[in-house]
């Protein structure tokens, strides 16, 4: 089944004439082959060619709404002899096929088999024949930070296809955000301008934050009696250590929130981080602290694994 015309030039089934004329000239600016260079673009270009021809044509246009894909099969008449009872489509002789146009590329767009581009398109086109003034494609590129730099933002100096940029980076850029770098992309054609270049972000892993959003996560490695009797200690955040209250009674997977903490925000409130508790017991105690801790598990009366 052959695309729809309408679909093909992206335009409603009751456009008008200028919309569609509009729309293929915006589509062949992006298609021809004398701009685009993909494999794929001169069977795209035929075929927006195609619709471009049947839609502009009152008569075959009518043909192509009535009867769809089998309008060239019709005989310019059909009005007059489907009044006469001569029932359509199969009073007429086929024609042999659909009709391409512009099959060919170079002197194929000219004459009564393909259309005359200069004329179509006007100032498009160069006094020389060739293409007019085209935008050229944007392009994109990843750009790998640590934690610390996406926290920070700052300036840097980069080098992507032979090319060295110099970029401002936000402080408390994100995992996916786009840094666009204006007029850096692919050139335009013609005296057109050139497209941007789009930086995507991608944050490295880290061996010690894990980030949500704008929200961090870090572990805060505490010792059984800190964990039991309370204290406050330093916690590292991406922009430097932080004091922490741990409170009385803490176990291991209790989170302690610091509000603002997190990865700056510069059209908002910045993330939170939150230091997850993890109780941490010596591996090789000291003597004395083997002593100390076989007189707490004679003393206590403490049992973890007791429902409460």
């Amino acid at each position: 089944m052959a695309r729809d015309f309408y679909e093909v030039l992206g335009v409603s089934r009751d456009a008008s004439a200028d919309q569609i004329q509009q729309a293929f000239r915006t589509l062949a600016r992006k298609y021809h082959p004398d701009v685009n260079k993909d494999p794929s673009a001169e069977d795209r270009f035929k075929e927006i060619n195609e619709a471009y021809h049947v839609l502009t044509d009152p008569d075959t246009r009518k043909r192509y709404d009535r009867f769809g894909e089998d309008f060239d099969k019709v005989p310019e008449d059909w009005e007059e002899r489907v009044g006469a009872g001569a029932g359509g489509p199969r009073g007429g002789r086929p024609s042999g096929g659909r009709v391409r146009y512009g099959q060919g590329f170079g002197g194929g767009f000219g004459g009564a088999d393909g259309i005359n581009i200069e004329d179509l398109f006007g100032d498009m086109f160069s006094g020389s024949g060739g293409f007019g003034p085209s935008p050229g494609a944007d392009q994109e590129a990843v750009l790998e930070l640590t934690v610390e730099e996406a926290y920070r933002g700052g300036k840097r100096q980069l080098s992507i296809g032979g090319r060295d940029y110099g970029v401002n980076i936000p402080a408390g850029v994100v995992d996916g955000q786009r840094i666009r770098l204006a007029g850096e992309g692919g050139r335009g054609s013609g005296n057109g301008p050139a497209g941007d270049l789009y930086l995507v972000v991608h944050i490295r892993p880290h061996p010690r934050f894990r980030l949500d959003g704008r929200d961090v996560t870090v572990d805060l490695p505490v010792s059984p009696w800190e964990a039991v009797l309370g204290t406050t200690v330093a916690v590292p955040t991406p922009g430097g250590d932080a004091k922490v209250k741990v409170p009385p009674g803490s176990s291991t997977g209790r989170r302690l929130r610091l509000r603002g903490e997190g990865m700056p925000n510069p059209r908002g409130p910045a993330g939170d981080l939150y230091a997850e508790i993890k109780v941490v017991v010596p591996t090789t105690p000291t003597a004395r602290e083997r002593e100390l801790f076989e007189q707490l598990a004679a003393d206590s009366t403490f049992d973890p694994r007791r429902s409460r």
